[in-house]
């Protein structure tokens, strides 16, 4: 539990910094997915989960 907590709190710097550094980038980065179809959004989504998961398989197997 703790190693979720630790991540759900450098998902939130990481996120915090890109909003604090680059607000206009962000903003358009925001923008960019809303005219993203879902579709591709879905696929780019499951390949994220599915390399976040390697990495923690390296990183902890």
């Amino acid at each position: 539990m703790t190693d979720f907590l630790v991540a759900l709190g450098l998902v939130l710097t990481i996120e915090g910094l890109a909003f604090a550094a680059f607000p206009g980038a962000t903003k358009r980065a925001m923008t960019s997915v809303l005219e993203t179809p879902e579709p591709s959004l879905r696929v780019v989504g499951i390949v994220s989960a599915l390399f976040g998961v390697l990495i923690v398989w390296l990183v902890r197997g």
